[in-house]
């Protein structure tokens, strides 16, 4: 599926959507998580997501540069339904080193219902 505009993204499950553009990366692993949840939006919003990537394609590049990369992949989402983008991107040493494991993301603070 391609996504030509944001118009197309309504109604999509955006989870889908990120997963099928970040294969372009060859993940290892990857995991996306929609923390809306956690935020105040509507129920089943899907707004705030939180990325895990291990890739080589990470080799040697800082973890600024992963960050555009991803943020080019995903540009259509940014631009509208997606609000936050949580990144954790690793090299498949660097994952390891981590003991296969991400950040617990901390709990919101903004908004308050």
């Amino acid at each position: 599926m391609t996504i030509s505009s944001v118009d197309t993204l309504e109604g999509a499950d955006i989870a889908a959507l990120i997963e099928q553009k970040l294969a372009v990366f060859e993940p290892q692993w990857l995991t996306i998580e929609n923390e809306s949840h956690k935020h105040n939006v509507p129920p089943d919003s899907q707004t705030h997501f939180k990325v895990t990537l291990v890739s080589e394609q990470f080799e040697g590049m800082m973890p600024v540069k992963r960050h555009q990369q991803i943020y080019a992949a995903l540009s259509d989402e940014l631009a509208g339904p997606v609000h936050a983008l949580a990144l954790h991107l690793y090299t498949p040493e660097q994952w390891e080193a981590r003991g296969n494991a991400r950040p617990d993301s901390p709990n919101c603070r903004g908004g308050g219902a």
